[in-house]
């Protein structure tokens, strides 16, 4: 088994993990405080019905942004997973419709997804190209393909028990709120439990060190990269589920706000730091600022605007902590 302390000192590995304790506790708060504002500006906020389409939201958010944690806690970046959460809607509604068989239709959405995955990582590691341009290219391939292969067509109308994926409920909560349980605490186990997780935090540090230490780089590489696709497949089928319908651009305007989780829940585009813990939250207060902002009635002109100074702060401020941390 890899010992990944040769990579961080002891000390060193107990100051990473009380600053991402301290960086979680501040997000918290964050959100906290955002949820305090919203309840003061607006009685609709505090609504069950509102409470529970934020969860839906964020739940659908994470999904997209969980895999593409790992891939930039390695230092590297997915552009593709909008396009992928797309093509792969499109070709697992197409199934459904077909064949009558949501279960083919949920496999052939996942597997198409990690089989996009593995190709970015391929470029990735065997052609070598950086991880920006390489899933960049693979963004606009997967654009085209989706577009000649709907023509301009919707996909709509699913069978009820599909559709429960996107918008049933169980016990009174969204079905989608209890698959992020489950893959929050699956992705939280990987990353922070097993030497698997640990390796791909050391290749994010420093990936010199972590290849001469005996860690398998390309083949953690290969697999972080299939784990994005695959996370991008599971939330095309959430998606799907959800709109009950499939179009060419389903996934165009989800790549942003996915990165945009990431970095604001914590994790740094240099890689070696975050959590998927904290992408959670970092969904979270974007779903919050959002669903705020439409219930205020501020027009959607101003999200992106929004969205944006709220990446550029939280990074801002993630610097400065950990910067007075060490």
């Amino acid at each position: 088994m890899t010992d990944t302390t040769k990579i961080l000192p002891g000390g060193a590995r107990r100051l990473h993990i009380s600053a991402d304790v301290l960086q979680l506790s501040y997000r918290l708060l964050a959100a906290l405080l955002i949820c305090v504002l919203l309840s003061l500006l607006t009685d609709s906020f505090l609504s069950l019905n509102n409470i529970l389409n934020v969860l839906r939201q964020a739940s659908l958010m994470f999904f997209v942004a969980a895999g593409l944690t790992l891939v930039v806690l390695t230092a590297g970046l997915d552009l593709s997973i909008g396009a992928n959460v797309g093509l792969t809607a499109c070709l697992a509604g197409t199934v459904i419709h077909v064949t009558g068989s949501p279960t083919l239709g949920v496999l052939v959405g996942i597997g198409v997804g990690a089989a996009i995955g593995l190709a970015n990582g391929i470029m990735v590691t065997a052609l070598r190209i950086p991880s920006f341009i390489a899933t960049y290219g693979m963004l606009w391939i997967l654009q085209g393909v989706a577009y000649w292969y709907m023509a301009g067509e919707t996909i709509h109308g699913f069978p009820p028990g599909f559709r429960q994926l996107g918008s049933g409920y169980f016990l009174g909560l969204p079905i989608p709120v209890y698959l992020l349980v489950i893959f929050l605490a699956i992705g939280t186990v990987l990353a922070q439990r097993t030497t698997w997780g640990q390796e791909i935090y050391a290749i994010g540090a420093n990936p010199v060190a972590a290849r001469l230490s005996g860690i398998p780089v390309a083949a953690r590489l290969l697999l972080v990269y299939t784990v994005s696709g695959t996370m991008a497949g599971l939330a095309s089928i959430i998606f799907l589920a959800r709109l009950n319908s499939a179009e060419a651009d389903i996934g165009e305007s989800l790549t942003l706000p996915a990165i945009a989780s990431v970095l604001i829940g914590g994790t740094s585009l240099f890689g070696g730091v975050g959590t998927v813990f904290g992408t959670f939250i970092g969904a979270l207060i974007l779903t919050l600022v959002l669903n705020g902002m439409n219930l205020l009635q501020i027009s959607a002109s101003w999200q992106p605007l929004v969205t944006g100074a709220i990446v550029i702060l939280a990074v801002w401020l993630d610097r400065m902590t950990r910067r007075r941390a060490f």
